[in-house]
């Protein structure tokens, strides 16, 4: 575990491949995480993303994604207003 940080501290620390969570956040093993931007060729375009992007390759920006308490992947977290103005962010090993 990391010293807390600002929001700030936290975005770059996830640019920088690191995990990030907050001390606040009451569920267990949540954690936020950065997927850069990349473009998938045609060929690898899965049949359900097929459907609504059917020729060419795919460019994709990059996002933040949460792994949530659930144990699930939620690619498009967004920060709320706490979350934002929080001191409370680590780095999760």
């Amino acid at each position: 575990m990391s010293p807390d940080m600002d929001f700030a501290d936290a975005i770059r620390a996830l640019k920088d491949g690191a995990k990030v969570a907050r001390k606040g956040w009451n569920g267990k093993d949540m954690w936020l995480c950065y997927m850069p931007g990349m473009t998938v060729p045609e060929g690898m375009v899965n049949g359900r993303t097929k459907k609504f992007w059917p020729k060419g390759d795919l460019p994709v920006g990059g996002y933040i994604v949460m792994r949530t308490a659930q144990g699930g992947w939620q690619p498009g977290w967004l920060a709320s207003q706490n979350d934002m103005l929080a001191d409370d962010w680590e780095i999760i090993e």
